[in-house]
């Protein structure tokens, strides 16, 4: 399944294309975590079979990326083009956020600031078992305003678990406003580090710095792992970039024949 390299411009085609089909919104948020999620499910997760009980855990703690997940999930082959196409119709299993009914979604999610907490129970479900699997998590910037993230932050890196490892979409804004004016994060790798992580921070549409990132954490062994990606909200559609309305906004028609331009649809 890692062998094959996930195209980040064939997944924003996927998720702009989805998202019309299905008048959603979502968006930004979606297109920010393309690098990232390729990066996981192209090199680093292990992941021979879903049915295997010792494969890697990944929880898409920010479930309003679900689109994103499922275009992955298409492009390995564990859901098929009609199931993407019916994301968010009547009777589909892809709802706006990811649940588990399918065998490839660990959990389900959504509810913001809860996605550590089971990467915290998987990962030291995993040691108790005697298992190798690793559980990553990727939460969003905004996720840090909730104090269950430092509550599951405290208890990791209390029990060393260094099987845990965590990637922040930081792009800077939330629903309603921009991180920094909502409830600013800075010092952000300052707490991180504080409450015991090992901290790194990259940037988030670099596959290359990714993988460097992730290989290097490899090896550390006695505390749980944090990822800073430094991202951008709607990376890749000129007028999405940046702007808090693509949080929950669909695409007009007119919107939606720009956005195929810029990612150069069907070339």
């Amino acid at each position: 399944m890692n062998a094959k390299y996930l195209e980040p411009r064939h997944l924003r085609e996927l998720i702009v294309e989805q998202c019309k089909l299905s008048n959603v919104g979502h968006i930004g948020s979606a297109l920010s975590v393309v690098e990232i999620m390729s990066v996981l499910y192209s090199h680093i997760l292990r992941i021979k079979s879903f049915a295997d009980n010792d494969r890697d855990r990944f929880i898409l703690s920010k479930g309003h990326a679900a689109i994103t997940l499922y275009a992955i999930l298409y492009m390995i082959g564990s859901i098929s083009i009609d199931e993407l196409r019916r994301y968010c119709s009547d009777e589909s299993m892809l709802g706006v956020h990811p649940d588990h009914v399918l065998e490839s979604i660990d959990f389900s999610t959504g509810s913001l600031g809860h996605g550590l907490s089971y990467g915290v129970g998987s990962a030291l479900a995993a040691r108790l078992q005697g298992s190798s699997r690793r559980a990553f998590v990727l939460i969003s910037d905004a996720e840090c305003n909730e104090g269950s993230v430092w509550e599951a932050a405290l208890f990791a890196a209390h029990h060393k678990l260094s099987n845990l490892i965590t990637i922040v979409d930081y792009n800077g804004q939330q629903a309603f406003g921009y991180t920094d004016e909502v409830l600013s994060l800075m010092p952000i790798c300052d707490k991180w580090r504080a409450f015991g992580w090992r901290v790194e921070e990259v940037d988030g549409h670099s596959t290359e710095e990714l993988i460097h990132c992730f290989e290097r954490i490899e090896e550390i062994q006695d505390r749980p792992k944090i990822i800073i990606a430094h991202t951008i909200s709607g990376k890749g559609v000129s007028y999405m970039e940046g702007l808090i309305k693509w949080h929950y906004w669909p695409m007009s028609d007119n919107e939606f024949d720009i956005a195929k331009k810029e990612l150069a649809f069907f070339e």
